[in-house]
């Protein structure tokens, strides 16, 4: 959430500025944001509209060096006056993702200092701090590193000095923030993404990192404020992965996008005669037959993986398996057990929840490691011994698509390695399971094909205002997942149950202007789930099914059936995942909703 983009250059930086900032709009905000430099003097100019309103306001600004932001509201209404870059005395602009703790504590200080706050935010506390030891005489660079000594919390931060025209700070830590390294030019972002328009090559901050940026060079510095050396990585990322292109949303993209981005994640095996331990780092092996359990930390979208993949683990490899809310988990007084092997699951490699989680778990004992991400340079998957990276490319919808199908793949291999290393899978199931996998992403092309009729199912979901989701064993994490999807972008109250705890509670919402999703495979929990439907009809609710070609669940009045294209076993958590994406984004269409950027959301959740 938030982003942060800064360039030092020899031309008008406001144009990369404002591009960097398009590029981030992705992850959630509420205001934007800039300051440029220009004749020794700091010239701000905010929006508490879109980047494109702010683009509007900055005609006449112009600057070599400048530092841009677009903010997701923490301390303080979204406002003008809220909105990032915060200045201090004239002097000191900062840009800051993440939260500052004891902020209270130094505004109190601050104000008896003589400093005047003139927001409600925890970030402004940081300029105010940085222009207190730069008035001493102290460097920019020096100021900055006495002023991160004293705060307690999560920051990336971009800084500028009003007689400094060709220096850039940028410092992180808890939050992300990389450096682009261009041809007399540099330039600060909190994701690659933002950058590809100027430069391809990137360095990685590392936790506690702050960097000195200028037109010919960088300085960077390690926590303890020693030089360090930081490798120059070429993005593999192109502008074209990250552009909308023949789509209406970046949500409808990315679905689409999931066929070949399973035929990604999964390439390693499916060119493959066999299973190998190896894909999840070196050590996986030995790791792998030191544990007895796992557990499984991770917020979202990304628990419903974590939920889905507990089925499989004790069913497939007869592991003992627990899945934690990332958010409560150290928050409370766990019994640790030191083979247990702790998965952290993040689309991001950033989600302040899930990394406080690791750590916390590594800190009361926990030695075997594994982070399961989307973006290989990020903290989760620094911090974690052995990893899987999926491979979905660039998801730029705030509503994750292609994230979670991607992640259920990554986690159905490490169920079927831990099942054959522990001698629970015969040669002819590995075969069976890796032929599935390489059908994969055929199955989820026939699955798309659906998308016209799902577009004119949710036409009967335009004057709802809540839904019910329903599914059994294996599928009611996926009814999670629906209900999550349909709330996050169409904004009607949306609920998942395991179907057969309809009659304890749920039932009594039931009536004709309450429609019932249900997931409905053709399993051994069918014949149950049918039961359950029967139990809706009767109480006068209209049905929704997405059914199997075998199930024998026939369209009738009050009853809508939605065709599978075929049963995927133990993968249909996958497949039957899309309809549910493809109807929550066709509902949110007909209630004119803002689907790639929806209300108070945000899609990298750098704070806890």
């Amino acid at each position: 959430m938030c982003g942060i983009v800064g360039a030092v250059a020899q031309r008008n930086v406001v144009p990369v500025l404002l591009q960097g900032l398009l590029r981030l709009e992705y992850r959630g905000y509420d205001s934007a944001g800039l300051v440029v430099v220009n004749h020794n003097q700091l010239e701000r100019v905010v929006s508490t509209g879109r980047v494109a309103e702010l683009s509007e306001k900055t005609i006449h600004t112009s600057g070599h060096l400048g530092i841009a932001h677009t903010r997701w509201a923490t301390h303080g209404v979204p406002s003008e006056r809220n909105a990032h870059p915060h200045i201090s005395s004239g002097q000191i602009a900062v840009a800051h993702n993440g939260i500052i703790e004891n902020y209270e504590e130094l505004r109190t200080r601050l104000s008896a200092q003589g400093y005047t706050f003139a927001s409600d935010t925890d970030t402004e506390v940081i300029a105010h701090l940085i222009h207190s030891h730069y008035a001493r005489g102290i460097s920019l660079l020096g100021a900055t590193q006495a002023a991160l000594a004293e705060l307690v919390g999560a920051y990336a931060i971009g800084v500028v000095a009003a007689d400094n025209p060709q220096q850039l700070i940028g410092a992180r830590k808890g939050s992300p923030l990389l450096l682009g390294v261009g041809e007399i030019e540099h330039f600060i972002a909190s994701d690659a993404s933002a950058l590809l328009q100027v430069t391809k090559n990137m360095v990685y901050l590392e936790e506690g990192d702050v960097v000195e940026v200028g037109l010919h060079g960088y300085r960077i510095f390690n926590a303890q404020g020693e030089a360090a050396q930081r490798p120059v990585h070429v993005s593999e990322l192109t502008n074209e992965s990250v552009e909308l292109g023949e789509y209406r949303h970046y949500m409808q993209k990315e679905i689409h996008e999931q066929p070949q981005a399973l035929a990604n994640t999964l390439e390693s095996v499916c060119n493959s005669q066999s299973l190998i331990p190896g894909i999840f780092g070196a050590e996986a092996a030995a790791t792998f037959a030191d544990i007895d359990s796992i557990l499984i930390l991770a917020c979202g979208t990304s628990n419903h993986a974590g939920q889905v993949a507990r089925y499989w683990l004790e069913e497939i490899a007869g592991i003992p398996c627990n899945v934690e809310i990332a958010s409560e988990y150290r928050y409370r007084v766990s019994v640790v057990n030191p083979k247990t092997l702790v998965v952290t699951i993040s689309q991001s490699g950033e989600t302040a929840d899930t990394m406080a989680a690791l750590n916390h778990a590594k800190s009361i004992g926990h030695l075997h490691t594994l982070s399961i991400c989307n973006v290989p340079e990020s903290a989760l998957v620094r911090a974690s011994k052995l990893r899987m990276l999926t491979r979905a490319g660039p998801e730029i919808g705030v509503a994750s698509t292609k994230a979670f199908t991607t992640q259920l793949a990554a986690l159905f291999l490490l169920t079927l390695i831990l099942a054959k290393q522990r001698g629970r899978l015969s040669q002819e199931a590995e075969q069976k399971h890796l032929h599935d996998l390489r059908h994969l992403p055929a199955a989820a092309q026939a699955v798309l094909n659906l998308e016209p009729q799902i577009a004119e199912l949710a036409k009967h979901f335009a004057d709802k205002h809540h839904a019910l989701f329903l599914g059994r064993g294996l599928h009611y994490p996926i009814a999670l997942e629906g209900a999550l999807k349909l709330k996050e972008i169409s904004y009607i109250h949306a609920e998942a149950y395991p179907a057969g705890e309809l009659k304890h509670g749920p039932l009594a919402l039931v009536d004709q202007d309450m429609p019932v999703i249900a997931v409905a495979p053709n399993d051994a929990l069918l014949e149950k789930l049918k039961s359950n439907l029967q139990e809706v009809r009767a109480r006068g609710g209209e049905l929704y099914v997405f059914a199997d070609a075998d199930t024998r669940i026939h369209s009738s009045d009050g009853v809508h059936r939605m065709q599978m294209p075929e049963h995927a076993g133990y993968l249909s958590p996958i497949l039957h995942t899309i309809p549910l994406q493809l109807l929550a984004y066709y509902v949110a269409l007909q209630k004119g909703t803002d689907v790639d950027k929806p209300r108070n959301l945000a899609k990298s959740v750098t704070v806890e």
